[in-house]
């Protein structure tokens, strides 16, 4: 029965709520919510796996564009919170990014929860022209989009056992992949 759920058009309206709320709230799962309907579009058939995709980007680049206009129209010190020594420094970290590369950044910032906050409130704040920024938080949400879809569907694709099995493979195989990148980019950096 869960599984018939997941088939609907409502799993897909859960799952862009989940990417967009995941655009705020980084401890929402939006990037497993896609990698499981990925998995599920290609073991039951539905939904299909570019609606899947269609979904997750526009939802991701909505979430992005929502930050944008929030740093935009607050900024980023209006808040006691944002004002805080991890926070403060999140953002320092982020200003220091755009300056060096704004299409870079908000392209790898699409894959790192915390640092997409920071980045699309900082590109807001420093009211980096809308056009171009909608333009690269687009091209960078598909990219996403796309990226995580597949793991799920290719994942689904190559271990037997139903679309419960390809979800749960597939949400690891994607945890791991995430920590993986975490790893070569902290090394990297040093």
């Amino acid at each position: 029965m869960p599984i018939d759920v997941l088939t609907t058009p409502w799993a897909l309206l859960v799952m862009s709520l989940l990417v967009l709320g995941d655009a705020f709230l980084v401890v929402i799962p939006g990037e497993v919510a896609v990698t499981a309907l990925g998995a599920i579009a290609v073991t039951a058939g539905s939904p299909p796996l570019w609606a899947v995709i269609l979904c997750a980007a526009l939802a991701a680049a909505a979430g992005d564009a929502a930050c944008y206009l929030i740093g935009r129209t607050v900024g980023t010190e209006r808040w006691r919170w944002m004002r805080g020594p991890r926070v403060s420094g999140a953002l320092a970290w982020a200003r220091r990014r755009l300056d060096q590369g704004t299409a870079t950044v908000l392209f790898t910032a699409r894959f790192v929860p915390f640092a997409r906050l920071a980045i699309n409130l900082v590109a807001g704040a420093s009211r980096i022209h809308p056009p171009r920024y909608l333009a690269l938080v687009t091209l960078a949400a598909c990219g996403w989009a796309v990226y995580q879809a597949s793991v799920g569907a290719i994942v689904a694709t190559i271990v037997p056992g139903g679309p419960v099995v390809a979800v749960l493979v597939s949400i690891g195989v994607a945890v791991s992949l995430g920590v993986l990148i975490d790893v070569v980019t902290s090394r990297i950096r040093r």
